[in-house]
Order: C-alpha cells, then sequence, then structure tokens
C-alpha cells in the first residue's frame, strides 16, 4: 500500500502543477498516470513496481540501456570536478575531447562542432550559419535565404526549425512567425504522391527537387533533409540512392545540404550516422538525442572547415557567429557523450546489432499478415508500423510495452542493447495488441 498511495500522491500532484508536452492534458487528468521511477536495461520501472520494456527508448535518446555503469560514472566523476561553466569566452576539457572525437566518428570532411542544447536548436544553428555563410563567404551569390525541406518534415518545434517543418498539426497555428521556406514532395513510396511504384518510377520524386534548385538556386541557402529516415513522419524510409542524388543536386546547384541526423544518428539505421550507408558528407549535421546515449540534453551541429572560415576575420567586420545557449557546451552532458562513444568502441555497439537487426525483420514479419497492417517500414532499429486505425498503445502498455505512436503508425525503436529475447517480446506483444485491437 505504501507504493500505491505514494504514486496516487504523486499523481494528484502531476495532474495540479505539471504540463505535458504533445498532450492534451484533459483526457491526461482523466487517466491514472504511469510514472516512471527507475531504469534497468532496456526496462522502465514504475512506482509501484511493475516493469515495462522500452519500445521507444524513451522518445529515441536512450542507447545502451538505462544505468550503464560506464555511462553512470562518467556523470559521477565529472560531477567531482564541476557541473557547468561557460564556453563563451573559457573552454572545458570535456567539450574540447568531445568535439575532438565527434569529428573521429561523423563523415568525413566535417570538421568544427558547435555545441547546443536539443534537436531543435541544432537545426536552428544550422540554418542561422547557411545563411551568414553566404553572405560572408558568397556576397556575390545575392541574398540566398531561402531553404529547401520535404513534405511531412519534422525538424523541430523552435520557429526556425518549424519554418522547415511540414507537421500541420503542430505547426498550422504558427503560420505568422514561421519564414517562407520550399517543399518538395517527401519519398513516400507507399503513397506515392506522384501514382508511381518503386523501382520502375526511378525516384521521379527527385525530378521536382531538381526543378525547384534549377530554377531558384540563387535565393536558396540550403536544403534541409532527415537521411534515410523521416521519423516523425512515421519511419517513412527513402529508396536507396535517394540521398545521395539529393548530395548531388545540391553540389550541382550550390546550394548546402543540411542532415538532421537528431532522430537516425548514432547508430539507429545500423551505422553510426544515417549518412554513412550512402557515403554522404553535409554541410551541415544536426545531432542530439542519442548523443549523452540518452543521459543528459545535449546538441550539436558540424560543418565543414569552408563554412567555419567564412566566419573568421578581424572582430569589427562583424563576421563572428553571435549565437550561443547559457549551457552550450556543458561539461557533464560533454562527459557523458565521451562515454557514449567509447562504449560504441569497447562494446563494439554496430557489429553486435547486425544479427539482431536482421533478427528483428524476421520478427516483424507476421505482423504484415495482420489484416490492418497497411506497411512495415524498418531501417535499422527505426521500425514504423502503419495501421489502417489504431488504439494499439494502451492494449500495448497492459502488456508490458509501452511505445508511442505516431497518427496511425505505430513506432518501435527499441534501445541498441536489447537482447533478442527482448526484441522478440516487444514484437510478439505489439502482435497481440495490434490483433486484438484491430480485429475485435
Amino acid at each position: 500500500m505504501k507504493g500505491h498511495s505514494r504514486t496516487t500522491r504523486l499523481a494528484e500532484w502531476d495532474r495540479t502543477y505539471l504540463w505535458h508536452p504533445f498532450t492534451q492534458m484533459r483526457e491526461w487528468e482523466r487517466e491514472r498516470p504511469v510514472i516512471i521511477e527507475r531504469g534497468e536495461g532496456s526496462y522502465l520501472i514504475d512506482t509501484e513496481g511493475r516493469k515495462y520494456l522500452d519500445g521507444v527508448s524513451s522518445l529515441w535518446v536512450n542507447l545502451h540501456g538505462h544505468r550503464h555503469p560506464r555511462l553512470d560514472r562518467a556523470i559521477q566523476n565529472q560531477l567531482k570536478k564541476i557541473a557547468h561553466s561557460t564556453l563563451l569566452g573559457l573552454s572545458n576539457p570535456p567539450a574540447i575531447q568531445l568535439a575532438r572525437e565527434l569529428i573521429r566518428v561523423a563523415p568525413r570532411g566535417l570538421t568544427r562542432v558547435f555545441y547546443s542544447d536539443d534537436g531543435s536548436t541544432a537545426v536552428e544553428v544550422a540554418l542561422k550559419m547557411a545563411v551568414q555563410y553566404w553572405q560572408q563567404r558568397w556576397p556575390q551569390a545575392g541574398a540566398k535565404r531561402t531553404f529547401v525541406h520535404l513534405g511531412l518534415a519534422y525538424h523541430g518545434d523552435t520557429v526556425g526549425a518549424m519554418s522547415v517543418g511540414s507537421m500541420e498539426l503542430f505547426q498550422k497555428r504558427f503560420d505568422g512567425l514561421r519564414f517562407p521556406t520550399i517543399t518538395a514532395e517527401p519519398p513516400y513510396c507507399y503513397r506515392c504522391p506522384l501514382g508511381l511504384t518503386y523501382p520502375a518510377c526511378r525516384m521521379a520524386c527527385l525530378d521536382p527537387i531538381e526543378r525547384v534548385l534549377k530554377r531558384q538556386h540563387q535565393e536558396i541557402a540550403g536544403l534541409i533533409i532527415e537521411p534515410l529516415v523521416q521519423a516523425a513522419a512515421g519511419m517513412i524510409t527513402a529508396p536507396p540512392g535517394y540521398l545521395s542524388r539529393i548530395r548531388e543536386l545540391c553540389t550541382k546547384y550550390n546550394v548546402l545540404l543540411i542532415a538532421d541526423e537528431v532522430a537516425t544518428g548514432f547508430g539507429r539505421t545500423g551505422r553510426m550516422f544515417a549518412c554513412d550507408h550512402e557515403g554522404v558528407t553535409p554541410d551541415l549535421m544536426a545531432i542530439s538525442k542519442g548523443l549523452t546515449g540518452g543521459y543528459l540534453p545535449l546538441a550539436a551541429t558540424l560543418t565543414t572547415e569552408e563554412i567555419y572560415r567564412a566566419f573568421l576575420g578581424d572582430y569589427a567586420e562583424w563576421k563572428t557567429f553571435f549565437h550561443g545557449h547559457s549551457y552550450t557546451g556543458n561539461p557533464l552532458g560533454c562527459a557523458v557523450a565521451l562515454a557514449n562513444l567509447e562504449v560504441f568502441r569497447k562494446e563494439r555497439t554496430l557489429a553486435r546489432m547486425r544479427s539482431r537487426m536482421r533478427a528483428l525483420t524476421r520478427l516483424l514479419r507476421p505482423l504484415s499478415t495482420l489484416a490492418h497492417t497497411g506497411e512495415i517500414r524498418q531501417r535499422g532499429y527505426m521500425v514504423g508500423i502503419e495501421l489502417v486505425r489504431d488504439r494499439t498503445t494502451r492494449e500495448a502498455r497492459r502488456r508490458g510495452l509501452l511505445i508511442r505512436p505516431l497518427g496511425n503508425v505505430v513506432v518501435l525503436m527499441p534501445p541498441l542493447v536489447s537482447k533478442l529475447n527482448e526484441l522478440s517480446r516487444m514484437v510478439s506483444i505489439l502482435h497481440e495488441s495490434v490483433r486484438t485491437v484491430t480485429e475485435a
């Protein structure tokens, strides 16, 4: 009863004081919340001791499991030194060392790291860098201030990030704040906007993008893309070669390529970064989520030496990138991010994932036979199951799996450390939950 009464008290305080993101609070206030108190590996444990498989890696951030000893230790050791000092006019060892390690694992040609706080801010940094770069490096190019983005794109909730997004449900109310951009059709093969079928289409969805770049490249600063997987759109996977063709088009028409690897980075697709699958080096790359292994908020925008050098000059020239955050380069976050990369190396995370990714593909196949399953999309540990109708979330929770669907797409994104039996149980729970809800 002690645990139950404590949960009841916390639930009351939650309903009285908290405002949850992306949540209709009227509905929330009617339900008894799941209050997570602890974590162990691939499991979350609530205040009453119930265990749940973490089917979405705590919103796509956790990589190596909860309470990983190496990551815990990194934070504890850094706390003995200092929790935070500013990066404005100063530096700190973890921020320096992490920048070096990030460049070592990033796509070849990225050489500089600019820290911020989360995925949205990393994207904002990239957008502002792109606009200022063209002003300072190629003033003869004209006012290159426009951005191209894909339909159904999601790059964050700050104003700039919303401007290059297409999630109208989240963003329509803020149209007066968003700046004008150019939207291109996404490579959504299951619901092809051109009514074509891959591979016979020969990626015809690229043709309108080339026409836009050809016609308006003098005003376009950059094209932003979630490489290989449009995550928040429902795990929409691009066909092979699509990303490399986008890179070619950006180079051809003198437009910067911005890769938003916030969701796809750090092993989610089976490589350290999604760009690695096609040997693509973007001009700017935004990272966050898995950067600290799911421990602390931290983000970074990586860029090339060419872009970095456009900001060099005497102070009076005002070429400085006047942008920053109070917690930029936070030592605690950088220390655990360093440990995260160390875990990848020492535990051979990417190599050990390969057989489990193939097993996950096999485990998912039976779901395709269910009457209301439209398509199963998978890239590594990123899975989207598109349903005709969905009331699956509560059913899965009752069986011990926490998921968070995107509309009618059930998302599965387990921690990279998930064992085969845990993956099997996750998929089994999904199968039974979808079948129960859609065929009842």
